[in-house]
């Protein structure tokens, strides 16, 4: 029997912070338009704006959520998905202990299979007149029942209209235009399943025109219209492998397509596609793109030489690689890379290519003729590559200065530790450490005096992130108190700090907490309110909650217009919120 999903596994699958606020949305009736149907639920949640989450009720194998916000498309059991399974839970819960219940898409189901089928045909016939996408499904499905072949003209208009953006599409409505898009890949999509392969092709093509057309004119920073394309792509991708067109004939649509695409939609389309166009197809391929190769200069920056068509040449330089690397010639992909010298990471390139053939000694010829190119500020990873082929041939002395000269471009706890994994090979690091050191403070003291008021002073950051990596939170409490550091830094010393001095780490949150809710917004009250949670968690454990009640006494003075941050400090007054 499947189980069902809880109240455990929704608070198991959520990060922490997902979990109480999710409680908190679905505790302030954020949850709206919840239904369930074959073991799917829907629901809208209202948070920035108002999300789309979607999730199975059965806590098995196939168990599968989605959600329309930032962190959903990341994956994420968010805060949305939380609340929209608390909401389900209740709802079920309420079923199995009262008698009155709300009416939900089973019922509705069930009360359809008891109408006659006039009266279905009618109700369906009047909803396709009003919702196109319906519409088309139907206009599909009939299609296949009486069409002898695939109305050509009919799906270019329906991908037409689905792509159409008459006006710039913002945030607010991508969504709802990339579902529309969506819906009609979905019917695309089926066609797959007939004998239109061939026709699919072609339609598939001009859907990918046409959604890059779209994307031009619209905000997809949901990555909606993105997911679109590839699914258009794989669509192609399927329908050729099924088809197996005329290999030449292939090649030069490809090729045309991968270096024209607006959006990188067929980018690495020759070794996607390989299998498919066999040796005539990639022979086709390499004399097309050979000829295009035949006009690029001998030395060109693939970024900018060439202004406008930039990209073009970037895609070539791509084409040629890819072409290369399927041949297994190195010499070959070398002489390719060779066209652009324009950066140190390009000579890296081709020192990573000798390395990976074998030939180590080329590898280093390249490496050091990129660092003899690019003497100042040359790039991290080529230093480090060099560093490596150094190491090998026991010259450790001088691959110890290269990536001490990474940690002197950059200070940072990662060239830190890079610095640290070098000097260790050779028990070199508390000599490195104290240069280090030496260096790091000498910067820091220049820098404070080269501080205005236009500059970012980011203090001691670095140097409170090292000792607190090297586990000397005293070193990284002096320091910091000595040149200060950011904020993010601050919070991972007073997590520190508070094991042994809580009332420091009282000092770094309240510290935080009026800047913060200074910023004047929503997000950033619900981030103060995290502060003070953490001061009340420490006052709450030393047994000073009366200071602790007379300190959001005074916040509550000190900022009562702004009360959409008195509603949630009214909370923990009220010991509604949970400490962290």
């Amino acid at each position: 029997m499947a189980i069902k999903l809880d109240m455990d596994m929704a608070m198991q699958l959520a990060p922490g912070r997902a979990r109480e606020r999710g409680r908190e949305y679905f505790e302030d009736g954020r949850v709206t338009d919840l239904a369930e149907r074959k073991g799917l639920l829907i629901a809208k949640v209202e948070g920035s704006r108002t999300y789309t989450v979607r999730m199975s009720t059965k806590a098995d194998q196939n168990f599968r959520y989605s959600c329309t916000c930032p962190m959903g498309a990341e994956g994420e059991f968010c805060k949305h998905c939380v609340a929209a399974a608390l909401a389900w839970i209740e709802g079920r819960v309420i079923k199995q202990t009262k008698n009155a219940r709300e009416i939900g898409l089973q019922d509705i189901e069930t009360y359809l299979k008891t109408l006659d089928l006039s009266i279905l045909v009618e109700m369906m016939m009047e909803q396709a007149h009003r919702d196109e996408a319906l519409r088309r499904k139907l206009f599909l499905k009939t299609a296949k029942v009486l069409s002898s072949g695939l109305d050509f003209a009919y799906w270019k208009r329906v991908i037409k209209e689905a792509f159409a953006a008459r006006d710039f599409v913002d945030y607010h409505k991508a969504s709802s235009f990339a579902d529309v898009a969506s819906q009609t890949v979905d019917d695309i999509e089926e066609l797959l399943e007939g004998p239109y392969s061939s026709e699919i092709i072609t339609l598939a093509e001009y859907a990918i025109e046409r959604a890059g057309n779209a994307l031009e004119s619209m905000d997809d920073s949901n990555g909606e219209m993105g997911e679109v394309l590839n699914r258009l792509q794989d669509i192609h991708f399927k329908a050729c492998r099924k088809v197996k067109p005329d290999p030449a004939r292939l090649a030069e649509r490809l090729f045309h397509l991968e270096l024209n695409g607006q959006f990188d939609e067929f980018y690495g389309a020759v070794k996607t596609y390989a299998p498919i166009l066999g040796k005539a197809g990639l022979d086709t391929y390499r004399n097309l793109a050979n000829r295009e190769w035949a006009k690029i200069p001998p030395r060109v920056n693939r970024w900018n030489a060439c202004e406008k068509q930039s990209h073009t040449v970037y895609r070539l330089f791509h084409i040629m690689e890819t072409l290369a690397e399927l041949s297994g010639d190195v010499e070959q992909l070398v002489a390719i890379k060779k066209r652009d010298l324009s950066s140190a990471y390009n000579y890296l390139t081709i020192a990573e290519v000798y390395r990976k053939a074998g030939n180590r000694d080329k590898a280093l010829e390249w490496a050091e003729a990129g660092i003899k190119a690019f003497p100042e500020r040359t790039d991290a990873r080529l230093r480090e590559f060099l560093a490596d082929e150094y190491h090998r041939r026991k010259r450790h002395e001088e691959a110890l200065n290269l990536i001490s000269l990474n940690f002197a471009d950059y200070l940072s706890l990662d060239r830190y530790q890079q610095l640290k994994r070098h000097a260790d090979k050779t028990d070199a690091w508390p000599l490195w450490r104290e240069k280090a050191m030496k260096f790091m403070r000498a910067r820091l003291t220049k820098q404070k005096k080269e501080i205005n008021r236009w500059s970012y002073d980011p203090g001691y950051s670095v140097l409170v992130e090292i000792f607190l990596w090297e586990k000397n939170p005293e070193a990284a409490w002096e320091a910091a108190n000595a040149g200060g550091c950011s904020q993010a830094i601050w919070m991972k010393l007073a997590a520190v700090r508070g094991q042994d001095y809580p009332m420091d780490s009282v000092g770094i949150y309240r510290k935080f907490v009026g800047p913060t809710i200074e910023q004047t917004n929503n997000q950033a009250y619900e981030d103060a309110i995290q502060l003070i949670k953490k001061i009340q968690a420490i006052m709450n454990r030393l047994g000073k909650e009366n200071i602790f009640s007379g300190y959001v006494t005074e916040l509550r003075t000190k900022y009562k217009a702004k009360r959409n941050f008195i509603k949630l400090l009214d909370k923990i007054r009220q010991g509604t919120l949970a400490t962290t």
